[in-house]
């Protein structure tokens, strides 16, 4: 997994939610901050495997996440990302808002933050 490319802490629990900062489709096997090829699309995948290593390893899955937030720099790639979106939850469908943003640190695409709820 690619370290924080900033001051903070990939995933942190608040009470029963676990919460990922935002993440973006970097390659998890290079030393060195790299996105992956592909556009958005690909971006977005990996960003959402990053994300959903990290819940894994606080012991939550996929199926867990309630929430994401999507920060897009172009929307016009907006359908792009729902078919990559929907490729990658499949039947699970967890509430979303995608926000359309200048940039993105590394020159990113696309960033998505995770919101897992974990009841005791």
């Amino acid at each position: 997994m690619a370290a924080p490319i900033g001051p903070y802490s990939p995933v942190l629990r608040a009470g029963p939610w676990l919460i990922t900062s935002g993440q973006l489709g970097l390659e998890p096997a290079t030393s060195l901050p790299a996105l992956v090829d592909g556009g958005v699309a690909a971006q977005l995948t990996q960003a959402l495997a990053n994300g959903g290593r990290l819940l894994d390893g606080e012991g939550a899955a996929l199926h867990d996440v309630i929430k994401t937030t999507v920060f897009l720099t172009d929307m016009t790639e907006y359908a792009a990302v729902n078919e990559a979106y929907a490729r990658f939850f499949g039947d699970h469908r967890p509430t979303r808002s995608v926000v359309g943003v200048a940039a993105l640190p590394l020159g990113a695409e696309v960033e998505v933050e995770l919101w897992a709820y974990l009841p005791s």
